[in-house]
């Protein structure tokens, strides 16, 4: 973590704080904005497939798919009727998308067919979690309030995607306003987790369910969430991907539904690292319509972050780097065959480290909870006129209108503490630190990166996030690279749903796949 790093962040955390706090996007200017243009790709974002992909475009990574595209051995019309034809033979089960765009996902593969390859996602088709603005496509956040909203415009991450030549599929289910796994506004479980179909008990993750059952499931080939409280890492730890919720501000928030004006952070959910690295590349920059995109530090080479070094046999993360280990982590057999892998790894070193002081009173539910009035404050006039519209997370919404002024300051000053204390007390100890929950990096808007590690004698998987210092991203990225170059997990894919298709239609049309009580959305929000 570089000094320069930390007194940015430092910087930029307290006036967000304070933009929270008084209704204001009080940051600094940027000298210049997104232009349009889209970012650089080195050559390491185009990967010769595997030969066991290479019969079955829905099988290929991003960085795959995009080295077939290159040297003409597949045409996105292909690869998108590839996943249409999965979207509509396995949806039904599944329920990852709420809208699904067929006809100009086909339109887009033509013309895309017909230009020049600039960038590695030209006619790559992606999944976009439905609380990104979508030009003249319903964007419901999955909620009442908006059920009939059409935006005029795209999300600034999603007009960056498609500038960078990505294809859009469709829209995810997701949680109701984000905040729970995927389900109808009044409670209705809708989106399983894509390694157990046929049991929708099992957790999928949330809230950005639809997306990630979507990519686990091969119906997108990447995809789009947003993360509050776990909502990227939560859901591609449940299935089996490799999500990245970057710093606060690589990516705009300018055309996503608001949570929270301090946590909310979009992202990629993806098969590995060198396809996150991808997404992040394209979907980062300063916007003009987000000054928390403004004045941050240049975004690093993900690509070449993502690519880690073998000679010899052996692998090596491209830069040298200390794993923290809090207490307490290596509770279970596949957390400890993890650090045992990592550190066989050359150039990465293991290093205990304790947890910064006051570290549960400052993580918990307490100071956790002065999130809720940043995400009533934009929603007052709706709270004011019909609680309805909010169905079964109603609760969280009027749990923070009720919330006074002096709790909500006070959690800022916690929150900066807190930063201090884990700037100070683990990152100078160590590089990256294993996470045995998202929420306090969430809290703190450091980054962090959910991948898989194993599953359970069920069968169902497990993964485990890392979290990193302001703005560094790339190491994250090296680290799981790196990993993921002397493990296959995250090659592995689930089997195709066996459930009749007469059942899948019967469960569609009759929600019965259990519900959630706002009892239930209470304990489990972002």
């Amino acid at each position: 973590m570089t000094a320069v790093n930390r007194r940015v962040f430092l910087a930029r955390t307290a006036a967000i704080s304070a933009a929270a706090a008084t209704g204001a996007a009080a940051l600094p200017a940027a000298a210049s904005a997104w232009s349009g243009r889209t970012p650089k790709f080195g050559d390491g974002a185009y990967v010769k497939p595997r030969p066991e992909a290479i019969s079955d475009p829905t099988e290929l990574t991003v960085a795959e798919a995009a080295w077939m595209i290159r040297y003409g051995k597949l045409k996105p019309a292909d690869i998108v009727e590839a996943y249409l034809a999965r979207i509509g033979r396995f949806d039904g089960v599944y329920q990852a998308f709420n809208t699904v765009l067929a006809d100009e996902a086909r339109a887009a593969a033509k013309a895309a067919g017909r230009k020049k390859q600039t960038t590695p996602l030209h006619g790559i088709p992606l999944a976009i979690k439905d609380n990104y603005w979508t030009a003249g496509v319903r964007t419901t956040a999955n909620s009442f309030l908006f059920q009939d909203f059409v935006p005029p415009y795209d999300a600034t991450p999603v007009a960056k995607l498609k500038a960078s030549g990505a294809i859009v599929l469709g829209k995810t289910q997701m949680g109701p306003l984000a905040t729970t796994r995927a389900t109808t506004p009044d409670g209705r479980v809708t989106t399983v987790n894509a390694w157990t179909p046929g049991n929708p008990a099992t957790d999928p993750g949330g809230s950005s369910t639809g997306t990630a059952t979507s990519v686990a499931g091969r119906m997108a080939a990447s995809g789009t969430g947003t993360q509050t409280g776990g909502s990227i890492t939560a859901p591609s730890n449940a299935q089996n991907l490799t999500g990245l919720k970057p710093t606060m501000g690589r990516v705009s928030l300018a055309g996503i539904i608001p949570l929270s004006y301090t946590r909310d952070h979009p992202g990629p959910l993806a098969r590995d690292a060198k396809d996150a690295a991808i997404m992040l590349t394209a979907m980062a920059g300063e916007d003009p319509a987000d000054p928390r995109t403004q004045g941050l530090p240049p975004l690093p080479d993900l690509i070449e972050a993502a690519t880690p070094v073998v000679s010899k046999g052996r692998c090596r993360v491209r830069r040298r780097t200390r794993v923290g280990v809090l207490p307490g982590y290596a509770s279970t057999a596949t957390r400890q065959a993890f650090l045992s892998t990592l550190d066989g790894i050359t150039d990465v070193s293991l290093v205990d480290v304790p947890f910064p002081d006051q570290w549960d009173l400052l993580t918990g539910n307490d100071f956790n909870n002065v999130r809720l009035p940043e995400r009533s404050e934009p929603f007052m006039p709706y709270l004011r006129s019909d609680l309805r519209g909010f169905g079964v997370s109603v609760t969280g919404w009027l749990q923070g209108a009720l919330m006074g002024g002096n709790e909500f300051i006070t959690g800022q000053r916690a929150k900066l503490l807190l930063l201090e204390r884990v700037l100070d007390q683990i990152f100078e100890k160590c590089d990256v630190v294993v996470q045995t929950s998202p929420v306090p990096f969430d809290i703190l808007g450091l980054p962090e990166i959910g991948f898989p590690i194993g599953f359970t004698t069920a069968g169902v998987p497990v993964g485990t996030i890392l979290g990193g210092a302001p703005y560094e991203e790339d190491r994250l990225l090296a680290v799981v690279a790196a990993y993921q170059a002397v493990t296959d997990w995250h090659h592995r894919r689930p089997a195709d749903p066996v459930v009749p298709a007469a059942t899948a239609r019967a469960l569609k049309a009759t929600g019965d796949r259990g519900r959630l009580s706002a009892d239930d959305v209470v304990a489990q929000m972002q």
